[in-house]
Parts: C-alpha cells; sequence; structure tokens
C-alpha cells in the first residue's frame, strides 16, 4: 500500500500587492499637499512632481522617464523567465552556475571600462547603445536555435551594466545643460525607480500575455523587446542632441583618481553602490530557493510583485525624507535604511522562518533598495563631477561583479558556499554600507563646522 503525502500549498493573502501598491501611489499622490515646498504655496499645493519644472525641461523629463520605463520593461522581459529559461536550454544546477560565472567574467572588464566610454562618448551615445545590445539579444533570443547561446548572457549582462548609469548620466548632463533647480533633479532620481519598479511588474504582464504553451511563445516576448529597443534607438537620434567637449584620456585619468581614488567621501558611494548591487543580485539568485527550501511550495509568480511594489513604496517614500523639513538628514534616513535591509536579509540568512515571515523581511529589504538607490543618485550629484559619474558607477559595479564571479564560480565546481553564507556577507556588507554612510554624515557635519570657526 503505497503513502500518499499531502504537500500544502502557502498562499499570498489577496489583499498585499493591492495594499502596498495602494500606499505607493498614495504617497506619490499626497506629497504636493504635505511636502515642503507646498508650505510655500499658500495659495494651494505644490505641483505635481509629474508637473514641476520649465518647459523645455519638464517636456524632456517626461519623455525621458517614458523612455526610461521602456528600457525598465526591456530589463524585465530579459530576465523574467529566470532559472527556467536555463532549464528549457536542457542546463543542470552546476551548469547554469559555470554559465553564469563564466558571463560574469566576461562582461566584468567590459562592463567596467563601459562607464569610463560612456564619460568619453558622451551618455546620449551610451544609452543608443544600450538599445543597440537590447536590440542584438531580443533578435537572437527570438529565434529558437539560438535562445541558448552563451553570447545571449554575455551581451545581456553588458546591457545591464550600462543600463544602470547611462540614463541617470543623460539626466543629470541635461539638468546641467538647461539650468534647473536640483529639486527637480533629485525628484526625477525617485522617480526613476518607482517608474523601473512600475515597468518591471509590467513586464510581466505583458510577457504572460505574450507566451503561450508551446515553446515558440516563449520567442514571442523577445521579439516585443527588440521591438521597444528599435523605437528607443531612433527616438534618441531624432532628439535634441547635448554638446558635450570631451576631455583627453590623460586628463580623465588624472581627474577619475583626483576625484573618486583619492576622495574619501566618493570611495565610501562607491563601496555603498558595491554593496546594495551584490545585496540585490544575491537576492535575485537566492530569494526562490529560500522559500521553497525544506519542501515547501509557494506560488512565487504572486509573491514577486509584492518585491516590487515594496520597491515603490520605498522610492515614493524619498521625498518625504529630505528637506529642510524631514525628520532626520539624508543621510541619517539614508543609514536607518542601509542597517534595516541589512538586518531583513541577515534574519533570512541566520535564522529559520517561514514563509510569511520570509516574504515580508524580502518586502522590508525592498522597500530599503527603493529609499537607498535615490539617496546614492543624490549624494553623487553632491560630491562627484557629472563628467565622472559614468565611470565611477561602473567601477563600483565591477566591485559587485567580481564578488558575484567568485562565488558563482565556487559554486559552479565546488558546491562548498552555502545561500546563508552568501545573504550574510550580503548583510554585513549593507550594515558596513550605513557605517559609511554614517561617517560621511560627520565628516560633512565636522566640514561645516570648521568653516563656520573659519
Amino acid at each position: 500500500m503505497g503513502v500518499v503525502i499531502e504537500r500544502e500549498e502557502w498562499a499570498l493573502t489577496p489583499l498585499a500587492y493591492p495594499l502596498l501598491s495602494a500606499a505607493g501611489l498614495a504617497a506619490v499622490l499626497l506629497l504636493p499637499y504635505f511636502s515642503a515646498r507646498a508650505a510655500a504655496h499658500a495659495a494651494g499645493p505644490s505641483p505635481s512632481p509629474f508637473d514641476a519644472g520649465a518647459g523645455p525641461f519638464l517636456r524632456f523629463r517626461r519623455a525621458f522617464l517614458l523612455l526610461f520605463a521602456l528600457a525598465s520593461v526591456v530589463e524585465g522581459i530579459q530576465s523574467v523567465f529566470g532559472e527556467d529559461e536555463f532549464v528549457r536550454c536542457g542546463l543542470g544546477r552546476e551548469q547554469m552556475a559555470a554559465r553564469l560565472a563564466a558571463t560574469a567574467a566576461a562582461a566584468l572588464f567590459p562592463g567596467a571600462i563601459s562607464g569610463v566610454i560612456s564619460d568619453k562618448i558622451g551618455p546620449r551615445s551610451a544609452c543608443i547603445f544600450y538599445w543597440v545590445l537590447q536590440l542584438a539579444v531580443g533578435a537572437l533570443k527570438s529565434f529558437s536555435a539560438l535562445r541558448c547561446g552563451w553570447i545571449n548572457n554575455f551581451i545581456l549582462a553588458l546591457a545591464s551594466s550600462v543600463f544602470s548609469f547611462c540614463f541617470e548620466t543623460w539626466l543629470v548632463v541635461e539638468h546641467e545643460k538647461q539650468d534647473q533647480k536640483q529639486d527637480l533633479l533629485f525628484d526625477t532620481f525617485w522617480l526613476m525607480t518607482f517608474f523601473e519598479s512600475v515597468s518591471l511588474i509590467g513586464s510581466q504582464e505583458i510577457t504572460n500575455v505574450l507566451v503561450s504553451n508551446g515553446d515558440n511563445g516563449f520567442l514571442l516576448p523577445y521579439a516585443f523587446a527588440a521591438t521597444l529597443s528599435i523605437v528607443g534607438i531612433l527616438y534618441i537620434r531624432n532628439a535634441s542632441s547635448t554638446t558635450q567637449h570631451a576631455s583627453a584620456i590623460g586628463s580623465y585619468q588624472k581627474s577619475f583618481f583626483a576625484h573618486v581614488l583619492r576622495d574619501k567621501r566618493v570611495l565610501i558611494l562607491v563601496l555603498a553602490q558595491a554593496s546594495i548591487h551584490f545585496a540585490v543580485s544575491a537576492f535575485w539568485f537566492l530569494w526562490a530557493p529560500t522559500i521553497v527550501a525544506d519542501g515547501r511550495y509557494a506560488q512565487l509568480s504572486v509573491i514577486y510583485p509584492c518585491f516590487l511594489a515594496s520597491r515603490m513604496l520605498g522610492s515614493a517614500g524619498f521625498p518625504w525624507f529630505y528637506g529642510a523639513t524631514a525628520p532626520f538628514q539624508n543621510e541619517d534616513s539614508l543609514t536607518i535604511a542601509y542597517i534595516g535591509a541589512g538586518l531583513a536579509l541577515s534574519i533570512v540568512a541566520y535564522d529559520y522562518q517561514e514563509i510569511g515571515t520570509l516574504v515580508i523581511l524580502f518586502c522590508i529589504f525592498h522597500a530599503c533598495v527603493g529609499f537607498i538607490l535615490p539617496s546614492l543618485a543624490r549624494l553623487r550629484t553632491m560630491y562627484l563631477p557629472n563628467e565622472l559619474r559614468g565611470g565611477m558607477m561602473s567601477f563600483s559595479l565591477s566591485l559587485a561583479n567580481a564578488a558575484i564571479f567568485v562565488f558563482l564560480l565556487q559554486d559552479a565546481h565546488r558546491r562548498n558556499i552555502e545561500n546563508s553564507t552568501i545573504l550574510g556577507l550580503a548583510s554585513c556588507g549593507l550594515l558596513g554600507a550605513g557605517g559609511c554612510i554614517h561617517m560621511l554624515r560627520r565628516w560633512r557635519k565636522h566640514t561645516r563646522q570648521n568653516a563656520r570657526s573659519l
């Protein structure tokens, strides 16, 4: 007589995603009525974050956010299948790790210098290069015979590296060209994170609509991504260009050493950016195995949007915590966010939890990430020359990618690194970054006191 083992499925409450999304939208819609700028407008609320700015920059900003949202949709489509894409290509766990490790190693050097090249050729050309890379990946994956090629992973890794800085650099250059207020730039930073989260959710819905049960259905999302890439290329080519005077290689090298490698404030931002990038990468590798560990079962496709909605909420909370009337200084709020994200991952790493608790902890982590990303962009604007932004960001990403490559290589050959160890190291990196941001706050306060004494 056989033994029947019943498997109980954990179900997420249906109100989780709507409540998180509603909270994020409420934080955006209520901002004009409760922000510091609303207090200065006695006649009524301040303009909406979507309507702020002068005519030319407002038009550019709206078009830029739309283009960035399309780029985020393409990013989401290229990564929505995750492990299932490797399984359909017939790869096992060790082969997946080896493929990802080889891709990380191959893209490590090109990704590291891509920011420098972006600073030399201009962010507008770098954005076109990003769309060309996405067009190449989408075109290759649209054919079943080419879908599993290693070159696809390499191009996609390089495109993700360029995506992380090219649009932000383009925005900053255009903002400086039109001589706008910094508040508009800071608002656009958190709107970028907000739109990215919304677009990633939308990419999942688009993929579900395009995918059918057959294998050919999995090719349609990539064809759609290639089409969006063509739209992005055509728009940027027709957009007005920003005049840039590129500096010589030698002068750029001297400036990079002086303003990045020898400035402890910028080095802190480099380490902080590397720690959050490594933590987010570790999360995407390990969140699904952590939730379904020990034979547990849950619908991961239902849980995934809650993480992105939490990120929306975190980014929408950013404008409430900076400015003259904010309860904390931006560095203090950023320190708290880093500590919150680090503690959330540390509990996941070193204490066995039920699925519900894990989902809550991961939502807290993503809310902190949504707050951290625009905060770091704001600090880069304060401490880093705009002409070095791409090189500095690619340098920080290369540090995180090097660590990711080491762990993937170990997992591919020896499998002697536990998932809890990787999450624990990511947690330590976030906690250390929080301490560094606190030091940055103290240094700036000390500098102000010395200036007043003089």
